[in-house]
């Protein structure tokens, strides 16, 4: 299916489809009934028109001052554009966040969320249960990209709209009301609740927009096409990258084309433990007896107590990575080289990452309570390393997976303009 195709099938997931023109919203309701394949495609786009403009607009916070595109900026792959660890919200803005702000492209093909998860039939054994993988958001609490929607407009924290009313509000005052209610209905803004998941939806089928969300235009993206090469550095990374006995990145970050042609996502949606170090500069972390423990909590509720769960975070695309400025779920790092080296020397070096306690032994794991220590992630290139064991790449070796890395930004972001 190209990719085309693959957008019209996305779009008109939006509506119901039939051999029908589409006749106009009637009262009531926001969508239009019954869609030609040509009314869905037209209506995914005024759609997206409709969300792309939503996006950037602050007056739909509480604030006035924060849009969505203020954490997640269109120049850096919907991405945040500062190093802080967190960003800024509130009414007032000047509630910080708890996590690090994930880009948003690469996202439309993330499974719903599953406790079990199994290979798909063209891609492996269905035997195989991969355990809690998909939804969105660092702990796959939202499914759909209208469920994800819904969190930052609402979130004290961020948008801070204290309720769908005050989001429906701001909608009917701004400049593109009109478009809104051709859309969704004369009568949309008399109705807070429809007018609030009219909102999301927009804001939803905008971020299924391929050109916006998923180019596809890497270097990388190019290599795989024969359209253009790579250094020997760069093919010295990808083939670090892949080996299982040295960075073992593709594990979890698949970087070959799957069977069917889709080209690789640079993840494969798993929730994984590695035992991060604790940020100080999280303003929440000031609290001894706080601990961001991901899938059981504090931001997702449906596993609380569920201890196998906890220190579980989102595994995220790579694609883009070399823009970001912190990296993992608190931005604990602040380059890509180290967020690669920690994974090779986490358990040969911890020194060198976590602090030291009162009697100057490592306090290693220290943002994840010792009950939890049995989730963390083993396999390669941990191994079973242990202090002063030769961690699994060589400090030219992380150079050449880095550089690889880089290949994977998206060519409308190559020439992104500094901020």
């Amino acid at each position: 299916m190209t990719r085309r195709w693959k957008s019209l099938a996305i779009a008109i997931a939006t509506a119901s489809i039939s051999g029908f023109a589409a006749p106009a919203n009637t009262a009531g309701s926001t969508h239009p009934g019954p869609l030609s394949r040509a009314g869905a495609y037209a209506r995914a786009q005024a759609l997206t028109a409709l969300g792309r403009k939503m996006f950037l607009d602050p007056s739909l916070s509480a604030s006035g001052r924060q849009a969505c595109s203020s954490c997640h900026d269109p120049n850096h792959a919907f991405g945040p554009v500062s190093a802080a660890p967190v960003e800024i919200g509130g009414p007032n803005l000047d509630r910080p966040g708890l996590r690090a702000v994930p880009s948003l492209r690469y996202l439309q093909a993330a499974p719903a969320f599953s406790e079990h998860f199994y290979d798909s039939e063209d891609e492996g054994d269905e035997s195989v249960d991969n355990g809690p993988t998909g939804g969105l958001t660092w702990d796959g609490r939202a499914d759909r990209g209208q469920e994800q929607a819904k969190i930052p407009l609402l979130s004290p924290f961020e948008m801070a709209n204290k309720d769908e009313s005050a989001v429906a509000a701001a909608l009917s005052k701004a400049a593109y009301a009109q478009e809104f209610k051709a859309a969704f209905g004369d009568d949309v803004f008399e109705r807070p609740d429809a007018a609030f998941d009219a909102a999301v939806e927009a804001l939803g089928t905008f971020e299924q927009s391929s050109a916006d969300f998923y180019p596809y235009s890497s270097r990388y993206d190019a290599f795989l096409a024969g359209k253009a090469t790579l250094t020997t550095q760069e093919l010295r990374g990808r083939a670090l990258f892949e080996d299982e006995t040295k960075g073992n990145c593709a594990s979890c970050h698949l970087g070959e084309p799957s069977n069917n042609g889709e080209p690789p996502q640079f993840t494969d949606y798993g929730l994984i433990a590695v035992g991060v170090p604790r940020n100080p500069a999280i303003p929440a972390n000031a609290d001894p007896a706080y601990v961001d423990l991901g899938m059981c909590g504090p931001l997702r509720t449906d596993f609380k107590g569920r201890s196998e769960y906890c220190g579980l975070f989102k595994t995220p695309t790579l694609r883009n990575v070399a823009l970001r400025k912190s990296f993992f779920h608190n931005g604990y790092f602040h380059t890509l080289r180290d967020a690669v080296a920690f994974y090779v020397s986490r358990d040969s070096d911890p020194g060198r990452w976590y602090p030291k306690k009162a009697d100057g032994t490592v306090d290693k794991f220290d943002d994840l309570p010792k009950a939890y220590w049995g989730n963390l992630n083993t396999d390669p290139p941990f191994n079973g390393r242990k202090p002063g064991d030769r961690p699994a790449l060589t400090d030219a070796e992380i150079d050449d997976i880095v550089a690889f890395l880089g290949t994977l930004t998206d060519a409308d972001q190559r020439g992104a303009p500094a901020h």
